[in-house]
Protein backbone atom coordinates (compact mmCIF):
# COMPACT_ATOMS: atom_id res chain seq x y z
CA UNK A 1 0.00 0.00 0.00
CA UNK A 2 1.26 3.03 -0.98
CA UNK A 3 1.98 6.09 1.76
CA UNK A 4 -1.47 8.21 2.14
CA UNK A 5 -1.00 11.82 3.25
CA UNK A 6 -2.20 12.32 7.29
CA UNK A 7 -5.45 14.17 5.93
CA UNK A 8 -6.74 11.86 3.45
CA UNK A 9 -6.38 9.03 6.04
CA UNK A 10 -8.20 9.92 8.36
CA UNK A 11 -10.73 11.33 6.20
CA UNK A 12 -10.71 7.39 5.16
CA UNK A 13 -11.10 6.12 8.77
CA UNK A 14 -14.17 8.77 9.11
CA UNK A 15 -15.54 7.07 6.56
CA UNK A 16 -14.77 3.60 7.59
CA UNK A 17 -16.06 4.48 11.41
CA UNK A 18 -19.63 5.97 9.76
CA UNK A 19 -20.02 2.93 8.13
CA UNK A 20 -18.58 0.39 11.03
CA UNK A 21 -22.22 0.97 12.71
CA UNK A 22 -21.72 -1.64 15.86
CA UNK A 23 -17.78 0.21 16.33
CA UNK A 24 -16.33 -3.08 16.47
CA UNK A 25 -13.40 -1.79 14.40
CA UNK A 26 -14.68 -3.92 11.27
CA UNK A 27 -17.50 -3.59 8.51
CA UNK A 28 -19.49 -7.07 8.56
CA UNK A 29 -21.00 -8.10 5.08
CA UNK A 30 -24.28 -6.01 6.10
CA UNK A 31 -22.98 -2.94 7.02
CA UNK A 32 -20.66 -2.88 3.38
CA UNK A 33 -24.21 -3.69 1.18
CA UNK A 34 -25.70 -0.50 3.11
CA UNK A 35 -22.30 1.01 2.23
CA UNK A 36 -22.66 0.49 -1.14
CA UNK A 37 -26.24 1.88 -1.28
CA UNK A 38 -25.00 5.08 -0.14
CA UNK A 39 -22.21 5.49 -2.89
CA UNK A 40 -24.24 3.44 -5.50
CA UNK A 41 -27.90 3.50 -4.59
CA UNK A 42 -28.81 1.68 -7.68
CA UNK A 43 -26.61 -1.51 -6.17
CA UNK A 44 -28.57 -4.79 -5.53
CA UNK A 45 -27.74 -6.82 -2.10
CA UNK A 46 -25.69 -9.03 -4.77
CA UNK A 47 -23.24 -6.97 -5.90
CA UNK A 48 -22.50 -5.56 -2.35
CA UNK A 49 -22.17 -9.65 -0.96
CA UNK A 50 -20.06 -10.09 -4.74
CA UNK A 51 -18.23 -6.63 -3.11
CA UNK A 52 -17.51 -7.72 0.19
CA UNK A 53 -16.07 -11.07 -1.08
CA UNK A 54 -13.68 -8.85 -3.11
CA UNK A 55 -12.82 -6.43 -0.32
CA UNK A 56 -12.27 -9.23 2.55
CA UNK A 57 -9.05 -10.02 1.21
CA UNK A 58 -8.36 -12.33 4.24
CA UNK A 59 -11.32 -14.28 4.09
CA UNK A 60 -12.37 -13.82 7.84
CA UNK A 61 -15.71 -12.47 7.21
CA UNK A 62 -14.82 -8.99 8.10
CA UNK A 63 -13.46 -5.97 6.90
CA UNK A 64 -10.88 -4.41 8.53
CA UNK A 65 -9.48 -0.81 8.02
CA UNK A 66 -6.45 -2.25 6.30
CA UNK A 67 -8.59 -3.84 3.89
CA UNK A 68 -10.86 -0.64 4.08
CA UNK A 69 -7.79 1.82 2.64
CA UNK A 70 -6.45 -0.73 0.02
CA UNK A 71 -10.23 -0.96 -1.57
CA UNK A 72 -11.13 2.76 -1.30
CA UNK A 73 -7.61 4.07 -2.33
CA UNK A 74 -8.19 1.64 -5.50
CA UNK A 75 -11.57 0.61 -6.71
CA UNK A 76 -14.44 2.11 -4.45
CA UNK A 77 -15.78 3.83 -7.37
CA UNK A 78 -16.60 0.66 -9.37
CA UNK A 79 -19.20 0.00 -7.25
Amino acid sequence: MRAIPEKQLAEIKENFDFFDQDNNGEIDQEEFVKLLKVISPDSTKEQGEKGFAYVDENNDGHIDLNEFIEWWQTCWWEY
